[in-house]
């Protein structure tokens, strides 16, 4: 660790100028990350847009992909723009960040679509995505970096700590932006071209942050470094390739960013990924709740950043690891019941039993979404841990497509290669019958009303025998006579089908639909919910709050930028961005919907005791004293 002393400082107000250096790099930040989280929220659509001629699957993949890329490349973006930033330094280097940053954000929302631009549509919005995920591994390390060597020695875990809100309020404003547009429009209009507001208005905010940083100087401890001739020719090299520097960079990645970032993606993230998509809460309510406790959990950013100056940054750090290492399993398992109290129940009274010929199973770890299982066991867990069902694999005979038992119900699965041409129509059979079993099981599936054109009725009844439907009756009750060309376009018929008619009586089935897990929107207990999702966000703001203060203090001045960048942007964009993919992968190996939360409990107890041994205190430090 590099040779530090502690300045004899005293606690004073907080000065004008350092306000506005404060307001202007954490608003600045805020809407780089409300930039960046927009693509996240929004990707369904992105998706519709950009990637229509390919079938939602393989749209929803390249969606993925491009969602990844801006992960993957932060810690890039961290080593171009912390190398500009010890060379020329902090106030330019973030101006440009957050320009690219903008009007990334901007074309993403003026860009025409698949349809208009084909092939080129996709590939420009990748590289802008790439772009955006460039400028955050910058960002970042800048603002943190600024505002720290703008403050006093003995509150710099205070003023540092305003910067760690900025993720949150980021993800907080797109939420509140997206509910605010999609309420006004209406969600057909929304999904049509309403999603483009919220990237269009970052232009304003960009003007707004770009004005507002103009009016900035340069942080003091850079132009004292420069003044002296002290700065470094080579941040890089020097950073990483010197044992010494390297080694503090190492152990700020396994010490503390890395455990920091899986407690932050699990509270954040995770949560929300789990409620909408595990416990099948409605996406609205889910943005309604994660909005509401990061309204009250995120003053907690400023208040461990306070109490850092006081008692220092690492015992508050290793206390929000703990903390989490001790209490996921229960919390996560306490949400189900809340938000989910039939899917609660369901879970501890029936467990489906996969037996697969050995080595069937594979483990589906399938981070950017490209990976394809297609033999018959993988169908069967991937289909079970979507829905949120536990069970266990057993051995069955070699050569033998898996089965799946439920209650007293047994379903065959299929090995989609295997299968050739009749794939999809196994698909559709084996989906039905699990859902069938699921539901008498007394999982919460629920049945949207089916639209069933005439051609395609005798074979819907044959289909569906526990609806009890008579094919006379039907016919002889209300019915809807559409243009066939409309049911084409509806997909709800094919043109050999309609034989050759213009037009044809469409019946609406009740409960005769496609199946899905549903939560009760009047069983959810509001505010036990919000209160857990509460307690996440302030594990977040513990192990968040202090970091950027103790990262800037472990790095001398002339490659602080570079030091601190890379360890922070590899822990969150890489441990922390792979989370949601792992967690899925442990779950659906395991057969446990809680299974996956071994990963973010493993690297923060990782992170636990490295950074109980390795890491130093750094309270209190003078930031020109690092060598």
């Amino acid at each position: 660790m590099a040779t530090t002393s502690v300045a004899e400082t005293t606690s004073r107000g907080m000065t004008r100028e350092e306000k506005k250096v404060i307001f202007a790099s954490s608003l600045g930040t805020v809407f780089e990350w409300y930039d960046f989280y927009l693509y996240g929220s929004l990707a369904a659509f992105i998706g519709a847009a950009f990637f229509s001629d390919y079938p939602e699957a393989t749209r929803n993949i390249f969606a993925l992909l491009a969602f990844a890329a801006g992960f993957l490349v932060r810690p890039f973006g961290a080593l171009v723009f912390g190398r500009i930033g010890d060379l020329v330094g902090r106030k330019y280097t973030f101006l440009v960040t957050i320009l690219i940053m903008g009007l990334s954000t901007f074309l993403v929302g003026i860009l025409p679509g698949s349809a208009s631009w084909g092939f080129a549509a996709p590939v420009i919005l990748i590289v802008l995505r790439m772009l955006q995920g460039l400028a955050l591994g910058g960002e970042y390390g800048g603002a943190a970096t600024y505002v720290a060597e703008h403050a006093p020695n003995d509150r710099r875990g205070f003023y540092t700590s305003w910067i760690q809100t900025t993720a949150t309020l980021g993800l907080f404003l797109s939420l509140i932006v997206i509910l605010v547009v999609q309420n006004w429009l209406g969600k057909d209009a929304f999904a049509a071209w309403g999603w483009r507001i919220p990237f269009i208005l970052s232009f304003v905010l960009l003007g707004i942050s770009v004005w507002i940083r103009l009016s900035l100087s340069e942080s003091p401890a850079f132009k004292k470094m420069k003044e002296e001739g002290k700065g470094s020719k080579a941040p890089l090299s020097e950073a990483f390739g010197q044992w010494k520097n390297a080694r503090i960079a190492l152990l700020a990645l396994l010490g503390l960013t890395a455990g920091q970032a899986v407690v932050w993606y699990a509270g954040q993230f995770y949560s929300l990924f789990f409620l909408q998509n595990v416990l099948k809460v409605d996406g609205q309510s889910v943005n309604i709740m994660i909005a509401i406790a990061l309204l009250i959990g995120s003053g907690f950013f400023v208040f461990f950043g306070w109490l850092s100056d006081k008692i220092g940054r690492k015992p508050i750090i290793m206390a929000g690891l703990a903390l989490a290492i001790l209490t996921y399993f229960p919390l996560f398992k306490a949400l189900t019941g809340a938000a989910n109290p039939a899917l609660a129940q369901a879970e501890q009274t029936v467990r489906a039993t996969v037996t697969a010929a050995p080595g069937d199973c594979t483990f589906q770890f399938n981070p950017v979404g490209t990976a394809k299982f297609n033999n018959s066991c993988d169908i069967a867990t991937s289909f079970l841990s979507k829905s949120s069902v536990p069970y266990t694999v057993v051995d069955g005979p070699a050569g033998q497509p898996a089965t799946v038992k439920v209650g007293d119900a047994t379903i065959a699965s299929y090995d989609a290669v295997a299968a050739g041409a009749a794939a999809a129509a196994k698909s559709v059979a084996f989906t039905h019958d699990m859902n069938l079993a699921l539901q008498k099981a007394g999982f919460p599936l629920a049945r949207d009303p089916a639209k069933v054109p005439d051609a395609k009725l005798d074979g819907f009844i044959a289909a569906n025998p526990e609806l009890g439907l008579n094919a006379a009756t039907v016919r002889a009750g209300d019915k809807t006579v559409t243009p066939v060309a409309d049911l084409i376009k509806a997909k709800l018929l094919t043109a050999d089908q309609a034989g050759g008619a213009t037009d044809m009586p469409v019946y609406t089935i009740p409960n005769g639909g496609a199946f899905k897990m549903v939560a009760d929107p009047s069983a959810i207990n509001w505010p036990l919910t919000i209160a857990i999702l509460t307690i996440l966000v302030i594990y977040v703001t513990m192990v968040y709050g202090p970091i950027a203060a103790i990262l800037v203090e472990m790095f001398p001045t002339r490659i602080r930028y570079t030091g601190m960048s890379l360890p922070y942007h590899i822990g969150n964009g890489w441990f922390g961005g792979l989370l949601p993919a792992t967690v899925f992968a442990m779950s659906a190996a395991k057969g446990d919907i809680y299974y996956g939360l071994w990963y973010p409990i493993a690297v923060a107890a990782m992170t636990l005791v490295i950074g109980l041994i390795f890491i130093r205190e750094t309270k209190g430090i003078d930031l020109n004293t690092i060598k």
